[in-house]
């Protein structure tokens, strides 16, 4: 198990927007968290990845072969560097600067030149800062968007700015990723093309990958196992079989149509 969250309750104020949430993600598994708007999906990742700190509960995370560790109120940017990266749903990239740079910056937490090294600029430092930038246009052509290395993120179609947010959490070397909504805004062929991307990112790269999303299709099509939030709760877990058909679901979320 690579993700194992008990209890998570987060409350603002007099809300609840998630309660005593249990769920976990095993080593190589595609699972996906559904639900309609306001059902606590992003405020359950932004507790995971340290955005919030949540009321109650802990996140415990263990990189395949390692021991495991809670991370429950851990600051985001340790959280990425024990190996848990994600996307966001309303895309964050450093817009004004280039494709490349954006991978670059991923980078980041696992070099280990330092201040000392930046300033001195040793064999050592020089040596590392060419290989940041041979990873990162790798990751760029793994995502399929190595030809626009050099073009300023903000001028990237759509498709591509939500690879390169891929791409960028890549350069990371997570373990687990968790991509928030990575089909909005994406046309149906943009859609197949992300679904075969993350099919082939958890093969090549031994990933666990945990996501939100709206795209029924995307859901029922890539996910191995479903878990169903509504008003906050967990509602049904299963495999996309059992998601369908389960009259929770379909009451709160799919609608009727989706039984026939």
């Amino acid at each position: 198990m690579v993700l194992d969250v008990r209890g998570l309750t987060m409350d603002f104020g007099g809300l609840r927007a998630v309660d005593h949430v249990d769920l976990q993600v095993n080593e190589g598994e595609i699972v996906a968290l559904i639900g309609p708007n306001g059902a606590g999906k992003t405020t359950f990742f932004n507790c995971v990845t340290g955005m919030y700190v949540p009321t109650a509960g802990t996140v415990t995370i263990a990189r395949p072969g390692t021991d495991a560790r809670q991370i429950t109120r851990m600051r985001p940017h340790l959280i990425t560097a024990q190996g848990l990266a994600r996307t966001f749903q309303n895309i964050r990239l450093f817009s004004e600067m280039t494709v490349l740079e954006n991978v670059m910056i991923g980078r980041d937490c696992r070099l280990s030149a330092g201040i000392l090294g930046a300033i001195v600029r040793n064999r050592k430092t020089v040596a590392e800062e060419k290989q940041v930038v041979l990873d990162s246009y790798a990751m760029l052509e793994m995502v399929g968007i190595g030809r626009w290395a050099n073009e300023t993120a903000k001028n990237l179609p759509y498709g591509a700015q939500r690879r390169l947010e891929i791409a960028r959490a890549l350069a990371t070397e997570p373990f687990l990723l968790l991509l928030d909504e990575p089909a909005a805004g994406m046309n149906p062929q943009e859609t197949r093309d992300l679904v075969a991307l993350i099919r082939r990112l958890r093969t090549d790269h031994h990933l666990s990958i945990f996501l939100i999303e709206h795209d029924m299709s995307l859901v029922m099509t890539l996910s191995e196992r479903i878990y169903v939030m509504d008003y906050g709760k967990l509602i049904a877990v299963g495999d996309p079989g059992e998601v369908r058909r389960d009259p929770s679901v379909i009451k709160a979320y799919l609608g009727e149509d989706v039984s026939a």
